[in-house]
């Protein structure tokens, strides 16, 4: 192995999707404990999007290198991992690069006849959804999940583990040919958010029991109305805005808990239990063909600008992936 990788850095150190470029970085070392992955390819999410534009700095002794997800081969076992294992892993840095260094417990191995660009597609958002909708908001089945942005990375995802598990499933999605992608993928029921009052739908079906929120303020009002008594708001993110005016006796009335986590500053032995859970439920629903990533587009690494703006476009279904 060459002692130098190329890797994708951030001119200035943060700015806009032409920031990104290649360049040549020394290539990891693994500690105790640790595998070096030799590079298929690493998906692109939203918070590489924000981490780029300075908001999201990586935790204490994370790579500066953007990249959450990636599949590949092991080049330096540890672990259960030898030499020539194929795996997926999550990071908390380093994905876009030639190389990279993860705990052996953070990766999982390729679930069912996925490929590598499938495989590297799943980590982020599996567990992102495994942690917030099945372990924060306890989505049981025979109850109602509502997911907004349903097209997007995780709302493909959610779609796919909410019907795994036995439930119903209501998307949201800004137009028409999102509402019909979204009804394509699987949901129950799928709503123009630009046509459709999402609320008034929900409402109309029986109500939400789980909401998986990535807008945030904007959308409170409307989630609060459309969750049943005993529902689980649940955020990922706040697009729309992160404050919150809460209506305390509503919230009372409707016995309703208002939640949310973070994935990437979880301790390495939480992230550990993550993926033993992870394994356990969610690799047998792939191995079924019950959930499988969907790709939008991928891009060589080296044209990881070329990545980010066409995330930032929103015109994408599914995942973003780059490929070594």
């Amino acid at each position: 192995m060459a002692e130098t990788m190329t890797a994708i850095a951030i001119e200035g150190g943060k700015g806009p999707a032409q920031a990104l470029h290649a360049t040549r970085l020394d290539r990891p070392t693994p500690g105790p404990g640790e595998i070096l992955i030799k590079m298929a390819a690493a998906g692109v999410n939203r918070p590489d999007l924000l981490q780029r534009m300075g908001f999201y700095p990586p935790p204490p002794g994370a790579p500066a290198t953007l990249g959450l997800e990636v599949a590949g081969e092991v080049v330096v076992g540890a672990g259960r991992w030898k030499a020539g294992d194929k795996v997926c892993a999550l990071l908390g840095g380093g994905g876009y690069a030639e190389y990279a260094v993860v705990d052996a417990r953070h990766a999982l191995p390729i679930p069912g006849d996925l490929d590598l660009v499938q495989a590297a597609a799943l980590p982020e958002t599996v567990f992102t959804v495994f942690a917030n909708v099945f372990e924060h908001g306890a989505l049981k089945a025979g109850e109602t999940l509502l997911v907004h942005g349903g097209t997007s990375g995780i709302g493909t995802t959610a779609i796919a583990m909410a019907k795994a598990a036995g439930a119903k499933v209501i998307a949201t999605g800004r137009g028409a040919d999102k509402k019909a992608k979204a009804l394509e993928l699987g949901a129950d029921i799928a709503v123009d958010t630009k046509a459709e009052d999402f609320a008034e739908v929900v409402k109309a079906a029986g109500g939400a029991d789980v909401i998986l929120d990535m807008v945030g303020a904007s959308y409170f009002d409307k989630n609060l109305d459309a969750l049943n008594v005993g529902g689980r708001i649940v955020y990922i993110a706040s697009l729309g805005g992160s404050t919150l005016e809460v209506p305390v006796m509503k919230i009372m009335q409707k016995r309703a808990v208002i939640t949310g986590s973070t994935l990437r500053p979880r301790s390495a032995d939480e992230k550990a239990r993550l993926a033993a859970e992870v394994e356990r439920v969610v690799w047998p629903w792939v191995a079924a063909g019950k959930l499988k990533p969907i790709i939008d587009a991928t891009f060589p690494l080296a044209d990881a600008a070329k990545a980010h703006a066409h995330l930032e476009a929103g015109e994408h279904v599914g995942k973003v992936v780059l490929t070594v």
